[in-house]
């Protein structure tokens, strides 16, 4: 039986894809909404376009949109969560990484998760209990036992300084550690590459709820874990997320403790994010 959610998630997501090809050639407005947080005159359009597409089908359900963000809209109802380009300074500088991320939530939890890399024309796709895919195959995360053949994806604290030298003092510890590190810069997608096994485990602080609704699902559906900083499940409004395989995952979460002051792991709820 076709799901009439993801059908409209992934008919929405392709419309957000479409505007930002559009916009590909053209010279783009961009504005800054904080230090190191731009948005341009596509994300605008894109969301736009994705809001309209949902709206067709579903008119009644909430939606929770980053260019349009009301965090009070975020209820125990039907709620579509959209990030119309994450990668957005990506897209600014031709660097090609972003993506198209779009959800359904309901009761607070992910029901169906679309994450459509706009440049790689990959759709990431999962239902709640279903599975996850990849261009309508299904993935899985890897199987990767050993620490020292771990390949990792994270972000950097802009938003947070007190946190450099913490960092620091992580990076050094799994660089040490690990096969690799990488920082592409769309959550959703480095996600998503640890949902279908490129990477083996992401991390990353200040994230909003738009950078992992999709995702996170994704992953969970793929066989993968996705937690809080402290373990426990606050990372969908919380701010900070680490997900993974079981031993990647494990052994993130235990170096995070060992170095990440306690104040700074807590999950931090509301807006005041990094996109």
């Amino acid at each position: 039986m076709e799901n009439i959610d993801l059908k409209v998630a992934i008919g929405a997501a392709q419309k957000g894809k479409e505007v930002i090809e559009s916009f590909r050639k053209k010279r783009l407005n961009i504005r800054e909404k904080g230090h190191h947080d731009l948005v341009t005159d596509a994300d605008i359009a894109a969301e736009k376009a994705i809001l309209s597409k949902i709206r067709e089908t579903f008119p009644d359900d909430q939606i929770l949109a980053e260019e349009s963000a009301n965090y009070d809209r975020m209820s125990d109802e039907r709620t579509w969560i959209v990030d119309p380009i994450d990668g957005t300074t990506n897209f600014a500088h031709d660097f090609p990484v972003y993506c198209v991320s779009v959800a359904l939530w309901e009761n607070k939890r992910p029901r169906v998760g679309v994450v459509i890399e706009v440049n790689r024309n990959e759709l990431f796709t999962a239902v709640q209990g279903e599975g996850a895919w990849l261009n309508g195959v299904p993935i899985r995360v890897a199987d990767t036992e050993k620490i020292r053949d771990g390949f990792v994806a994270t972000g950097f604290p802009y938003n947070d300084l007190s946190l450099v030298d913490p960092y620091l003092k992580l990076f050094k510890i799994l660089m040490g550690d690990l096969q690799g590190m990488r920082r592409p810069g769309a959550a959703s997608f480095d996600l998503c590459c640890v949902a279908c096994g490129r990477f083996d485990g992401f991390f990353e602080y200040a994230l909003h709820i738009w950078d992992v609704a999709a995702a996170a699902l994704i992953i969970r559906e793929a066989g993968g874990i996705v937690t809080d900083w402290n373990g426990g499940d606050g990372w969908p409004f919380g701010q900070r997320i680490i997900a993974g395989n079981s031993t990647i995952h494990s052994y993130l979460l235990e170096q995070i403790r060992d170095v990440i002051p306690d104040k700074q792991r807590e999950n931090v709820i509301g807006e005041d994010a990094e996109s």
